[in-house]
């Protein structure tokens, strides 16, 4: 029995002895730090801490769940990333403690024992004669040496002497304090980190509050969803509009939040924000009232970016800043239909991060949701070579050479002839249109004009989600600089009375102009291809119809012109039948513009230059409207801006140990790479001669002029 003890004993000494081997070892701490390196890596290549539907359109529901469970999305407060975090503390630890004490001997230590044949075996070494008593010569070397800045130890005697040197002891300090340096800043690493948090979580009874119930009052949030103030270590963000007043955090997690709560209470006074001539931000700066929760102490404070504010050991940093609410007034214009656009309007009056509900002439139901302001935008809506921009709201294009050919004469609503440098470019309003379905597109649009091509342009945007830009619709501004007169075209375009006097009137003008009015088959055949092209273009042809069912897209548009040449005209002639048409269509929506002008109460436009790229770029965004996915369009009429700021606060306990880990990393690098230790043993021989040997824990160029120049000296002098 007790040999089985003793079995059992042997085993269990070897295993420790295994494991502290294991740990202490250079490989493991290497290891470790190359697994954390990688785990750095994707930190930085996959954005941290996102909400979760963000990752299932970036990658996929499939790929997200596995990257979700494995830690992905948040890296650096993963469990097996801690864990392996703590493993290095452990093996630096280890590899300091088993190791120090064998420097800090070594550091002390003479090495007197070495004797003659132990420094003829190093690289470095010579033999020289001298002059006189080899305790006279002992005690010469033994001054160049102290001259030359080395630690020595003189041992004289009556039948040898010996002379002992040292100097670069720092280096294996440089050592020790590298090496403690990693710990301390792995544990002030993972102080700082949400080890806390995740404590607390694991056996404290804290759950994170899902995003779904996110929009319940602080008060009503249950407490397994908050952080007491005493919690001590978080990084969490403060949201707080002007006049407004918060003492609670959020800490963001992929599938969550957890309130934190603060010692102290933070009141927005006034947000200030300055800008650079190009419209970008310059500085932001929020006057704030901080008032003790306990005490009741309040002071004032400006809280700028890098300038943080602390209080009670939480430092309050400027992180962003948000819309707080702004007022918004909206005009809706119908989109689809055929409708009046501008009687049909409505005005519609709301806070960002509210909705409304909404409701079409045809009983669907829609919500719309406020989700964004921004009182000023900087935008460059071309690209780099001035080409058709992608973001386009018709870049649903379809497949046809022939809508190629109908863009290219034309010119695109996505389009400009060159590169452009646009600034500061005025307010715009983000917002949702959600159908009873749930289904939303997110849009945006501006409440000016740009000025693109020397043409004011509205830019009405549209995505499908976040993680895709802005598409843009692009309607050219009348010379009131509104929408009025593009929405009066397009209510004229799908008019069918309307579209009869315009062809009936492009018809008879172009007769004068051709003489051919006294051929009464030319002119009905004119009016029968104007009044096919205008009914194709608006949507209202059967053959429209029929392709827009097949396609998805609402009828109309280039689309559909080009989709009736392809099918009804023979490609060896489709080419010029495209440039007829073109005319055509150009004349004919010139008439129902004027038309549209009219029941404006304006005068007839005139035949220059600004007029027909006025009805070009028109045509165009009547073509792309089609492909606009919503019933309505809202444009920003009015505001009244509410600025929040968005504080980062924080409590790091591991912060003074992190600035002294860096500082004795400094240290240490600078130590074992700049001041290498060195020694040097010379001692009398037997034949009257001295031994001169030198060690270096680095050999560099510096160390071996070193030796030579003893060589050469003593050589020389003795």
């Amino acid at each position: 029995m007790s040999s089985s003890k003793e079995t059992i004993s042997s085993h269990l000494r070897k295993f420790n002895k295994a494991s502290v081997e294991l740990l202490s070892s250079m490989r493991f701490a290497i290891a470790l730090l190359t697994i954390i390196a990688i785990a750095s890596i994707i930190g930085t290549v996959i954005k941290q801490g996102e909400p979760y539907p963000n990752y299932v359109n970036q990658f996929g529901p499939f790929w997200a769940e596995i990257f979700n469970g494995l830690g992905l999305f948040a890296v650096y407060t993963a469990w097996w990333f801690l864990l392996i975090l703590a493993f290095l503390v452990v093996s630096v630890s280890f590899c300091v403690f088993r190791n120090a004490p064998k420097m800090l001997a070594d550091i002390r230590s003479w090495k007197e024992q070495i004797q003659e044949g132990g420094m003829r075996a190093l690289h470095h070494h010579f033999e020289f004669p001298i002059k006189g008593a080899h305790q006279e010569a002992a005690t010469q070397i033994a001054n160049r040496f102290l001259k030359d800045g080395y630690a020595v130890k003189t041992q004289l005697a009556s039948d040898h002497s010996r002379v002992i040197a040292k100097k670069g002891a720092a280096n294996k300090w440089g050592y020790i304090l590298a090496h403690s340096a990693i710990v301390l800043i792995c544990l002030g690493g993972l102080l700082d980190g949400d080890l806390f948090t995740r404590g607390q979580i694991w056996f404290g009874g804290k759950s994170v509050l899902p995003n779904d119930t996110q929009g319940m009052l602080v008060a009503n949030i249950p407490s397994q969803h908050k952080l007491s103030a005493s919690n001590p270590s978080y990084r969490a963000n403060i949201f707080v509009p002007e006049g407004g007043t918060s003492a609670t955090a959020l800490l963001n997690a992929t599938n969550g939040s957890i309130i934190q709560e603060l010692p102290f209470s933070i009141e927005l006074k006034k947000f200030n924000v300055e800008y650079y001539s190009t419209g970008m931000p310059k500085l932001f700066m929020s006057e704030v009232v901080i008032k003790d929760l306990d005490t009741g102490e309040q002071s004032e404070a400006k809280i700028k970016v890098n300038e943080p504010f602390i209080h009670r050991g939480v430092a309050i940093y400027q992180s962003s800043f948000e819309d707080g609410g702004s007022k918004l007034k909206l005009r809706a214009y119908p989109m689809q239909g055929a409708g009046n656009s501008l009687t049909g309007s409505f005005v519609v009056s709301g806070e960002v991060g509210q909705s409304t509900s909404l409701k079409s002439k045809e009983g669907s139901s829609y919500t719309l949701e406020f989700s964004g302001f921004r009182p000023t935008n900087v935008e460059n809506v071309a690209n780099a070579s001035g080409q058709s921009d992608a973001r386009g709201v018709a870049t649903q294009a379809q497949d046809s050479g022939l809508v190629n050919i109908l863009n290219h004469q034309l010119g695109s609503a996505g389009k400009t002839s060159k590169t452009k440098e646009l600034r500061n470019v005025g307010p715009s309003v983000q917002y949702k249109l959600r159908d009873a379905a749930g289904q939303a597109r997110e849009y945006s649009n501006y409440m000016q004009p740009l000025n693109l091509d020397g043409m004011p342009t509205f830019l009405l945007g549209v995505r499908e989600s976040a993680a895709q830009e802005f598409r843009y619709l692009r309607i050219p501004a009348d010379s009131d600089l509104s929408l009025k007169e593009w929405m009066m075209l397009r209510t004229v375009l799908h008019d069918s009375n309307a579209r009869q006097k315009a062809v009936q009137k492009f018809a008879d003008k172009l007769a004068k102009q051709q003489n051919f009015a006294q051929s009464p088959a030319v002119l009905k055949q004119l009016q029968e291809s104007a009044l096919r092209s205008i009914e194709l273009f608006s949507g209202d042809a059967p053959f429209a119809i029929t392709q827009a069912k097949e396609s998805g897209a609402m009828p109309g548009g280039f689309a559909a012109l080009g989709g009736f040449i392809d099918a009804a005209v023979p490609q060896a002639e489709q080419q010029r039948a495209t440039e007829v048409i073109l005319k055509v269509l150009n004349g004919v929506i010139w008439e129902l513009w004027q038309d549209a002008r009219a029941r404006l109460g304006l005068p007839l436009a005139k035949e220059d230059e600004a007029s027909q790229r006025f009805i070009q770029m028109a045509t165009s965004a009547l073509s792309d409207a089609n492909f606009y996915p919503a019933p309505l369009s809202f444009q920003l009429e009015d505001f009244t801006e509410v600025k929040a700021s968005v504080f980062q606060v924080t409590k790091s306990p591991g912060k003074s140990m992190v600035y002294l880990g860096c500082l004795l990393l400094t240290l240490g690098i600078f130590a074992m790479f700049y001041l290498p230790e060195r020694r040097i043993w010379v001692r009398s021989l037997a034949n009257g001669k001295q031994l001169f040997a030198m060690s270096a824990s680095r050999k560099t160029l510096d160390f071996e002029r070193e030796f030579n120049k003893y060589q050469e000296d003593f050589k020389n002098e003795h």
